[in-house]
């Protein structure tokens, strides 16, 4: 096993409990850290054989730029669109922070971080 990272992805986006944060937004970091089988790609010297970090990249892009309430909510969905593109990711982590969240007082950043297995994925979907 192995682990392929994004770390530090920034970007701009209309997320946030308050309906004045889905208006002027706000800047986000991203992590995001996928645990798959990397021997496969180390022998072969293929992309085809790994999580292609180009594309992962485009997945949370496109999730940030949807708006949403929760960090959870955002950082959930970034897993379920990994499990869903990348076949071989067996756990996935996200954190997102909000840089100077509205919480009435100094904080640089508020942070969310979730971790799940494929298992716990599947187990989590199949009780929907």
């Amino acid at each position: 096993m192995g682990k392929i990272s994004l770390e530090g992805m920034e970007f701009f986006a209309y997320h946030g409990f308050y309906d004045e944060e889905q208006k002027i937004g706000n800047k986000y970091a991203v992590d995001v850290e996928v645990e798959t089988d990397l021997s496969r790609a180390g022998k072969k010297d293929a992309l085809a054989e790994t999580v292609n970090y180009e594309e992962l990249y485009k997945l949370i892009a496109k999730v940030m730029g949807k708006p949403a309430r929760l960090l959870e909510a955002i950082s959930y969905k970034i897993i379920e669109d990994i499990f869903a593109a990348f076949a071989a990711a067996h756990v996935v982590e996200v954190s997102i922070s909000k840089f100077n969240p509205p919480i009435g007082g100094v904080c640089h950043r508020a942070r969310v971080s979730i971790k799940k297995s494929r298992q716990e994925y599947e187990a989590l979907e199949a009780e929907r």
